[in-house]
């Protein structure tokens, strides 16, 4: 049973790793190492070692360092200048070509007052691990759309959300005219949308 959980776990650790650009072979062979050390001290001390538990916690503060350190490690998180990274930050325009906004282990206000809804402008949000805070202009003809996970949403009419799909449109919302559409996805964070 233990073997295969430590399969299982070192599965979906290599997965994430892989698809973080780090180089495969160093991760097989750190935890190969490890776990043939484990093994050792076992048979030869007699010392009986939470293996697992070593293992998965040295994974964690390795992973926090790589992501720290950023491009002077092994990979390198790719940002764009839609993205927030372990800031704050604001932004005001709309009408770029880059519709996706990333919040991580950060904040971010997204204040489009001033902004002047001419077409069907689609905007993708994620915050992991963030807060957004979204500002409309009354009047503005919006629909968004939220999925969150042990993530906090407050809309305009005071609903909230923690785990799930919540749907609100303003009151001048119509599909077939120009409008905004949020689509905001939050995981262990908070989004919320206020109308001025």
């Amino acid at each position: 049973m233990f073997i295969g959980i430590y399969l299982l776990i070192i599965f979906v650790s290599y997965y994430i790793i892989i698809h973080m650009r780090m180089a495969s072979g160093l991760f097989w062979g750190i935890i190969l190492i490890l776990i043939g050390l484990g093994i050792v001290i076992r048979i030869v001390f007699n010392v009986d070692l939470p293996i697992f538990k070593l293992l998965v916690a040295f994974f964690f503060i390795w992973l926090g360092l790589r992501i720290m350190i950023g491009d002077r490690g092994f990979f390198h998180l790719h940002t764009t200048k839609n993205d927030v990274l372990f800031n704050e930050n604001s932004f005001k325009d709309i009408n770029g070509d880059n519709k996706e906004y990333n919040v991580i282990f950060g904040k971010a206000v997204y204040d489009f007052r001033d902004q002047e809804i001419k077409e069907k402008k689609i905007i993708h949000l994620h915050a992991v691990f963030g807060g957004a805070e979204i500002k409309l202009k009354k009047g503005t003809p919006y629909r968004i759309v939220t999925e969150s996970v042990f993530g906090g949403i407050k809309l305009p009419n005071g609903n909230t959300s923690v785990f799930g799909t919540t749907h609100y449109q303003s009151d001048n919302f119509n599909p077939d005219s120009a409008h905004l559409f949020i689509k905001a996805e939050v995981v262990f964070g908070g989004i919320e949308l206020q109308e001025y």
